[in-house]
């Protein structure tokens, strides 16, 4: 089992930045790529970005792509999702991911997902 625990949210006006990031523990020896996804209120969950095992391989959302980086730091058992120029729309519960394998596209879509955190609320003020 992997447990993750997601931390940065908060609360920020529109067109300012947030670090989230998300620890990884328990069985964290084997080679998984990580992502974010979120939920806003009334919508579906929906995928954010992802990141392989190895960090050599990114994927995005196309509604946050150029705004928002997604990095990982396997060292700390960490990966990092830094949100720029951020829009209320950005608005939503951003929740960690963790696949079962190392390929970023184990956690892009949500039934793929083998792990996933409690989650961390951003709200964006307009």
């Amino acid at each position: 089992q992997v447990q993750l625990a997601e931390s940065g949210g908060g609360l920020v006006q529109a067109g300012g930045s947030l670090r989230l990031s998300c620890v990884a523990s328990g069985r964290t020896d084997g080679s998984h790529a990580m992502g974010w996804h979120r939920q806003a209120p009334g919508k579906e969950r929906e995928f954010v970005a992802a990141i392989s095992w190895s960090g050599g391989s990114t994927s995005y959302g196309d509604s946050v792509k150029g705004r928002f980086t997604i990095s990982r730091d396997n060292d700390k058992n960490t990966v990092y999702l830094q949100m720029n120029s951020l829009k209320p729309e950005d608005t939503a519960v951003y929740y960690c991911a963790a696949g079962m394998y190392g390929g970023f596209s184990w956690v892009i879509r949500a039934p793929d997902v083998a792990y996933w955190g409690q989650g961390t609320q951003v709200t964006v003020s307009s």
